[in-house]
């Protein structure tokens, strides 16, 4: 598993500068569901995701490589995600605390993935594999 990780991100430090300040920037936003679980239901789901997302994603880079498609993984368990953190943005309390304001920027965050991660997708199932 370790060296499917490594080469997967062998991969993206291939690709474009922006793209790996992206994934960092997710991976850290992801990372801070750990402490804010312990105080926020929403962090814990977020938390749990994360621990699906990650032997998906490798299991699926194992097969395919690494090809567009694998934001389907992404797709399957944060829509979701993004669904239930979207009915529960009532109970964020933004302005009364720090998780409140990274459950903004997390939603945010994986919102603009989710958009870049359908597009991926759609372009592979066309048939635009480069």
């Amino acid at each position: 598993m370790l060296d499917l990780m490594n080469g997967f991100m062998a991969e993206i430090a291939k690709g474009p500068l922006w793209v790996q300040y992206w994934v960092n920037f997710l991976g850290l936003m992801l990372m801070l569901s750990i402490p804010f679980s312990f105080v926020r239901k929403e962090a814990r789901w977020v938390l749990l995701s994360m621990l699906i997302v990650m032997p998906l994603m490798m299991l699926a880079y194992q097969y395919w490589g690494f090809e567009k498609i694998l934001g389907i993984v992404h797709v399957v368990i944060w829509g979701p995600l993004m669904v239930y953190l979207w009915k529960r943005r009532q109970d964020w309390h933004v302005r009364q605390t720090i998780s409140g304001k990274w459950l903004v920027v997390l939603f945010c965050t994986i919102a603009v993935s989710l958009i870049f991660d359908v597009a991926d997708v759609a372009r592979y199932l066309l048939g635009h594999r480069a």
